[in-house]
């Protein structure tokens, strides 16, 4: 953990540093994915463990949310986007995981809910939680868009995922972080393409 070996300013002159790093063209695709998914009318589904759970549910709310325009929240005519965080639909989370195993807790939403044309954003700093890897391997074989968010190495999701942002860090908290930030710039990007 980064923060028990340095200062704050030197953590913070890393955290600059390494968001530095991040290739924006990643940054520009996955906010191309969820704008195609937006003009086609598909789901965006988010999925992540942990940490990368709790930022799954923050873009989901974020995209739903903050890219409409105040005047447009009555307006039942504003096409939306359709973002799904599956880390929040604890009920069923819990039933697969206690009856089939941990490892089927996404793949088995998707199973009910995906089609086609659909997007998967699979979040792991590890690049290596084995739901997440069963999701989007399911995902590829049934016509999703997949993309991944890793730290680390990008472990076996980085390649698995047909695209995908990368911060190359052996830093968990940091690399949890970063994605944040990318999330928040795609979020105003869509506000803008949205909003246009």
């Amino acid at each position: 953990m980064l923060g028990s070996e340095t200062t704050a300013k030197a953590y913070l002159d890393r955290a600059a540093a390494e968001l530095a790093k991040i290739d924006p063209a990643e940054l520009q695709a996955l906010a191309d994915v969820v704008e195609a998914a937006w003009h086609a009318r598909k789901f965006v589904f988010v999925i992540g463990n942990g940490g990368s759970g709790s930022n799954a549910s923050h873009f989901c709310e974020d995209l739903n949310k903050c890219t409409l325009r105040r005047e447009d929240i009555d307006n039942d005519a504003k096409k939306r986007l359709r973002v799904l965080s599956l880390t929040d639909n604890t009920a069923f989370i819990t039933a697969i995981a206690n009856d089939e195993g941990y490892d089927r807790v996404y793949v088995e939403q998707l199973k009910n809910f995906a089609t086609p044309g659909d997007v998967l954003i699979a979040i792991s700093g590890s690049g290596n939680s084995p739901n997440v890897l069963r999701a989007v391997e399911w995902a590829n074989a049934n016509g999703l868009s997949t993309f991944s968010c890793t730290g680390y190495s990008g472990g076996k999701l980085r390649p698995l995922a047909k695209q995908g942002i990368h911060v190359a860090l052996h830093d968990m908290g940091l690399v949890e972080s970063i994605h944040l930030t990318v999330f928040h710039w795609v979020i105003g990007a869509m506000y803008r393409r949205m909003n246009s």
